[in-house]
C-alpha cells in the first residue's frame, strides 16, 4: 500500500520527536525511531543512498531514482528532525538551566518505557543475549561516568565529532548529544544552531558565517558517519536481530544513570557565556538532593514520558509499505 500525505505527515511528526530527543544528552533519536516503527526502514533507506542514484536518474528518470532511495520518506523524516532541532535548541537550553529535574524526569520515563518496548522485541532468549545485555549495560553505565573534556577549535575535530555523534544518534539507547558532551563539543553544537538562527534573523553576518562553518563541518562528519555505520546496522538487523536488540537494550539500561533527575554536582566550569555550568556530577536519591527535589512534579513528568512511548508505539503499529 502506497503512503498518503497523512502518512508522511506522521513521519514528519516522528522526525520532530527524534530531533527533540537528539538535542538532549542521554536520550537517543534512534530510540524514538525504533519505538515508532520506522527504525529498520530508516537504516535501510540510508544504506541505499549512493552515487548510483545519479545513474538511475540518467537512465530511468528522476521519479524512479527518487523512489529507489525512498526519498519522500527521508525528506519527511529529516525535515521533522531539522524543524525540531532548529526550533527547540533555545528551549532545551533554557530547560536544562532552569528546570533540569523536570526535563530529565520526562526523558527518564521515556527511556524507561523504551527499554521495556525494545526488550520485548527479543524473541529468542539465550546465554548470548543475556550476556550482551549485561556487558553493554555495564559499558554504557561507565560511559555515563566519563568526564567531558574540552574541544579543540579545529575543523578536523568538529568533523570527527559529527561522525561519532550521528552514529550514536541513530543507535537506540546511545545519545549523540551525550557523546558530544563527552567530546566537549555539545555546547559548540547547541551554540552553532542558536547562532545560525540569530545571525540570520539579526543580520549579523559574522556570527552567521562562523556558525555556518561549524554547522557544515558537523554536518559533513554526520553524513559520512551515517553512510558508514548504516551498512553495519542494516546487516545486523537482517542477520543478528536478537543479538542487536539485546545490545541496544543494554545500552539503554546503562544510560539511565546519565538521565537520572537528581544529581550532586562534583565539578563545574565556566562556559563561553560566562555562566557556571556542571562539568561532572553523580546520581543521588531525591531525599539527598540539596534544594527542592520537586518529587511530585518529577513523578508526573516521568509518567508523561512513559505515556509518550505508549502513544508512539501505537502510532508505529501500522506501517504502510512503500
Amino acid at each position: 500500500m502506497l503512503r498518503k500525505f497523512t502518512d508522511y505527515l506522521i513521519i514528519t511528526l516522528k522526525g520532530i520527536a527524534m530531533g527533540a530527543a537528539d538535542v538532549v544528552p542521554g536520550v537517543s533519536g534512534g530510540t524514538i525511531a525504533f519505538i515508532s516503527g520506522i527504525y529498520e526502514e530508516l537504516i535501510e533507506s540510508i544504506d541505499n543512498l549512493s552515487f548510483n542514484v545519479f545513474k538511475v536518474w540518467k537512465r530511468e528518470g528522476f521519479k524512479t531514482a527518487w523512489a529507489s532511495i525512498n526519498g519522500t520518506f527521508l525528506l519527511a523524516l529529516f525535515s521533522g528532525i531539522a524543524i525540531s532541532i532548529l526550533s527547540l535548541a533555545k528551549l532545551i537550553k533554557w530547560l536544562l538551566h532552569n528546570e533540569p529535574i523536570l526535563l530529565w524526569s520526562f526523558f527518564f520515563g521515556l527511556v524507561l518505557a523504551s527499554i521495556l518496548f525494545i526488550g520485548k522485541q527479543i524473541k529468542n532468549w539465550s546465554v548470548t543475549t543475556i550476556l550482551a545485555i549485561v556487558i553493554t549495560s555495564i559499558l554504557s553505565y561507565y560511559i555515563t561516568l566519563a568526564e567531558p573534556f574540552a574541544s579543540p577549535d579545529s575543523a578536523m575535530y568538529l568533523l570527527f565529532c559529527g561522525f561519532i555523534a550521528i552514529i550514536a544518534m541513530i543507535l537506540p539507547g546511545v545519545s549523540g548529544a551525550f557523546i558530544l558532551l563527552i567530546l566537549g563539543a555539545y555546547e559548540t553544537a547547541i551554540n552553532t544552531v542558536n547562532n545560525l538562527i540569530e545571525g540570520l534573523t539579526t543580520g549579523n553576518m559574522d556570527m552567521f558565517k562562523d556558525a555556518l562553518l561549524n554547522f557544515v563541518l558537523l554536518g559533513v562528519g554526520a553524513i559520512i558517519g551515517l553512510k558508514v555505520f548504516s551498512k553495519a546496522l542494516n546487516w545486523m538487523f537482517k542477520h543478528k536481530k536478537n543479538l542487536t536488540l539485546a545490545i541496544l537494550t543494554g545500552f539503554m539500561i546503562g544510560s539511565l544513570n546519565k538521565i537520572w533527575p537528581w544529581k550532586e554536582v562534583l565539578k563545574t566550569r565556566i562556559n563561553s557565556e560566562g555562566i557556571e555550568v556542571t562539568l561532572l556530577d553523580k546520581s543521588i536519591l531525591p531525599n539527598s538532593y540539596v534544594g527542592d527535589a520537586q518529587l511530585t512534579l518529577a513523578m508526573v513528568c516521568i509518567a508523561i514520558g512513559f505515556a509518550t512511548i505508549l502513544i508512539l508505539e501505537r502510532l508505529g503499529q501500522k506501517k504502510p509499505q512503500v
